[in-house]
């Protein structure tokens, strides 16, 4: 826990949380931002927060692909896979995509077909079935598709597929990917990756997506350089906006301009499966990061969780309304019953959990029969819940099959895949943030007591599990509209950047109402005119929403992200509160 003194005095929240606010130092820095830019003090505070100098706050303010893009050559193999990929295209070879079922395999596999198609060619789209073949390029089909294509492009998998590489004969294999390499790379014609073992790691943090684009933009550079002029890849940056959201890649750097850049793309309604799935999603405000990463993702990556493997990849991929409507009902359908199960995994991994201990450098649960699907968002639920790096696995004929999710500055990839490098786990590997394992059922204590000791040494479980950090102190009153899109400014938020999270000292609580099972929305104001509506979903799983519920239950703290709500064509501040405090 830290040793700081408690923001606001909140030692203990309403969640049992304890608040911690910028330290003297930000304060002084933020203040001298302020001077020297004439920027609001609360948009000072953030950038202060992300290490940005009043020197750089203009350009950080208006970050632009053409100064942040790097050269697609400063990573090993690029010029080579680009270089076959557009000779597969000339002589029109046959050409075979070999995607992972998420998100970002759904994302990079339509990015090559968008591509491909405005060259006037298609491709075949192969995405492996999750329960059946499992994670990655698999020997059977990578063999059957050898025999009829004659290029086999692995995206967002492939680096650790040494066998299935190897079984692809008569096939140049090109590797698109950004999971963690190992000590030696598969037989393929070219392998490009930001984390294999001999790359600087400088671009470490691009998902699978934003490596296939930067082979586009190679692509289309070598074709200028013929003369010819190449697709258009600016239309193409929703998808690769989506796939950085929703693989939880850090919004830093080349990240921050593709996902900016790629939500105004979004906006224009111009991929008929995104138009449909954000139709379905009841999505009607211009979209952002938490659309991208709570309402699109978990319906594309529904069919690879529970459904068919290739919905996901095919919805984006598609030209056609009619099918992106169908495609996206059937997804929304899917998504509906992936919650629910869900639901009763995470009760159960939580309980689970809490029985062994919330507070070592490593949180994880077992259990027999659930579903492999959702093991992943069990793990981010477990992670967000307790600070730490989470682990669930599913249990099946002694064999468990997990998905691991990692808090910043710990790399959880690694780890997992030390640990399968010992023997403890069957394989394993991934990335900084998330990872995927296979353990026998009779190595599971020991592989975890290894895993966690592992991510002792990077720190994990130092912080105090249930700290919240505040950026700064607001009135209700300087809370506008403005100055929720001057905020906005240092955005996009998410992973590596979250949105900031501001305090309200000493409101009133007014008409309150509960809203559904679990949520609740009411309004506040400090007594000097000024009110704010504010939402807080998920009250009533705890103690928050009785007490801010029962009338004349006293003057309050509240902390939370402010946002715009727009409803009826009207738009308000409001706060998406996360915590509360009884003040005084």
């Amino acid at each position: 826990m830290s040793n700081s003194q408690a923001y606001l005095g909140v030692e203990a929240s309403l969640n049992g949380r304890r608040w911690v606010g910028p330290s003297p130092e930000a304060d002084r820095l933020a203040e001298a931002m302020v001077q020297a830019t004439a920027l609001p003090e609360a948009l000072a505070r953030i950038l202060v927060a992300r290490g940005v100098s009043p020197e750089e706050a203009a350009g950080f303010l208006e970050p632009t692909l053409r100064d942040l893009l790097p050269d697609p050559r400063s990573l090993k193999d690029m010029e080579l896979a680009a270089r076959r990929f557009l000779a597969a295209v000339k002589t029109r070879e046959p050409i075979a995509i070999f995607a992972d079922y998420d998100v970002d395999g759904g994302s990079s596999a339509a990015l090559l077909i968008s591509w491909l198609r405005a060259m006037g060619r298609e491709a075949t789209l192969y995405i492996p079935d999750r329960i059946d073949e499992g994670y990655g390029p698999n020997e059977p089909a990578m063999e059957a598709l050898a025999k009829d294509h004659k290029l086999i492009v692995c995206v967002d998998c492939g680096t650790l597929s040494h066998g299935p590489v190897a079984a692809a004969k008569g096939a140049d294999v090109v590797i698109l990917d950004h999971h963690l390499g190992g000590e030696t790379l598969p037989p393929a014609l070219a392998c490009v990756n930001p984390n294999r073992q001999d790359e600087s790691g400088d671009l470490g943090h691009l998902c699978a997506a934003g490596v296939v684009f930067l082979m586009l933009v190679e692509a289309n550079r070598q074709l200028r350089d013929e003369g010819v002029k190449g697709p258009d890849l600016m239309g193409l940056l929703d998808l690769v906006a989506l796939a950085t959201v929703a693989d939880v890649a850090p919004l830093t750097g080349v990240n921050r301009a593709l996902v900016r850049q790629g939500l105004k793309v979004m906006a224009r309604r111009e991929r008929p499966g995104l138009v449909a799935l954000a139709d379905v999603a009841r999505m009607d405000q211009t979209p952002n990061t938490y659309h991208l990463g709570f309402l699109l993702g978990p319906r594309v990556n529904a069919g690879g969780r529970i459904g068919a493997a290739d919905l996901g990849a095919r919805l984006l991929a598609t030209t056609d309304p009619h099918e992106a409507t169908a495609l996206a009902e059937r997804l929304d359908m899917l998504n509906t019953e992936r919650r629910d199960i869900e639901n009763r995994v995470r009760d159960a991994a939580l309980a689970q959990a809490e029985e062994r201990g919330l507070d070592a450098p490593l949180v994880w649960a077992a259990g027999a029969g659930w579903h492999p699907g959702v093991v992943g968002i069990v793990a981010a639920r477990l992670k967000e819940a307790t600070n730490r790096p989470a682990v669930v696995i599913g249990l099946e004929d002694g064999i468990g099959k997990g998905s691991a999710r990692s808090v910043p500055g710990v790399d959880l990839g690694a780890a997992v895949q030390r640990v399968a490098a010992e023997g403890l786990f069957q394989k394993g590997g991934g990335h900084k943030m998330a990872a995927g394992l296979t353990v026998e059922e009779g190595k599971l204590e020991a592989a975890m007591e290894r895993l966690s000791e592992l991510l002792a040494k990077q720190g994990a479980g130092v912080g105090g599990p249930r700290d919240l950090r505040l950026d700064g102190l607001l009135m209700p009153g300087a809370a506008t509209i403005r100055l929720i899109e001057e905020i906005e400014q240092a955005g996009p938020f998410g992973q590596g950047a979250p949105a900031p999270r501001f305090a309200f000292a000493d409101v009133e609580i007014r008409g309150a109402r509960r809203i559904g099972e679990s949520h609740l929305r009411f309004r506040f104001g400090d007594g000097m005119g000024a009110q704010i509506d504010a939402v807080a979903f998920g009250a009533f799983d705890g103690l928050l929403g009785e007490i801010l519920l029962t009338p004349g239950a006293g003057r309050f703290h509240l902390a939370g992200r402010l946002e715009i709500n727009t409803w009826g064509g009207r738009s308000n501040v409001q706060l998406r509160l996360e915590d509360a405090a009884r003040a005084g």
